[in-house]
């Protein structure tokens, strides 16, 4: 966990995100009010109590819960979502766009600035990240429809890496942004079974950020320093693929 003097220091980069972080609120809450004048404050309030309660508590929840989460009126959650399926689609919107926001952050910068200022204040990512894995999890069309957006807009990003000249190109970079998501959300999901005891959402964001220490350094030696100290390997590979991707590194 890095020390006060770390936060100190890398301050700047902490309220460049936390300002980045509000942007994308507030751009999705003004979207998400109502044509007819519609508050995007209370609309924000709402799929934020959404994404919390779903995340804790299943799919199964009810406009109810919801609605006194966010000390409104159920009828005011139709008003502004149409029905408990758009509250949820407005739910895997903003969650993406918030994911969105820090991985391009994180893949355009690499710097370890930014790096230990995400770490700092990790716990306010839980409730989106146990949004995702409770969505994983319950399975469904929507699930499926949240996974997919979500790595096409890894594809994204990570093409943004490379146009920033941090991350290496790939033959293949919708493939390696499926990979990278299978493995990233795979993992989280087996971390959290094999330690049940801190997959409770009272303790959730302790919990990420416990996973998060474990695997941080492994993962970013895997992803700087490479696993194979040659290419032999997935050189003779692809002389059995019948149309084997271009390299793009080639390019």
């Amino acid at each position: 966990m890095p020390s006060t003097f770390l936060r100190t220091l890398f301050s700047e980069d902490l309220l460049l995100i936390i300002e980045r972080t509000f942007n994308v609120v507030f751009v999705r809450a003004r979207n998400t009010s109502s044509a007819d004048g519609g508050d995007p404050v209370t609309a924000a309030r709402i799929r934020d109590a959404a994404i919390d309660r779903f995340g804790r508590d299943g799919f199964t929840t009810g406009l109810r819960a919801i609605a006194e989460d966010a000390a409104v009126s159920p009828g005011l959650v139709v008003h502004y979502f149409g029905s408990k399926q758009g509250l949820r689609r407005a739910c895997d919107e903003h969650v993406r766009e918030v994911i969105v926001a820090e991985k391009r952050a994180a893949t355009t910068d690499g710097s370890a600035a930014q790096l230990l200022a995400r770490l700092a204040e990790i716990e306010r990512f839980a409730p989106i990240t146990l949004y995702v894995v409770r969505s994983l999890r319950e399975g469904g069309g929507l699930a499926v429809e949240l996974f997919e957006d979500m790595i096409d807009d890894a594809t994204r990003y990570l093409e943004a890496g490379v146009a920033a000249g941090v991350i290496r190109p790939s033959r293949d970079p919708a493939a390696r942004a499926r990979v990278m998501a299978y493995q990233a959300m795979g993992s989280l999901l087996v971390w959290l079974t094999l330690h049940p005891e801190h997959a409770e959402p009272a303790s959730f964001g302790k919990a990420l950020r416990a996973y998060l220490e474990e695997v941080t350094a492994p993962v970013l030696e895997m992803f700087t320093e490479g696993l194979y100290t040659d290419r032999s390997l997935l050189e003779e590979y692809l002389l059995y693929v019948p149309d084997p991707p271009r390299d793009a590194s080639q390019d």
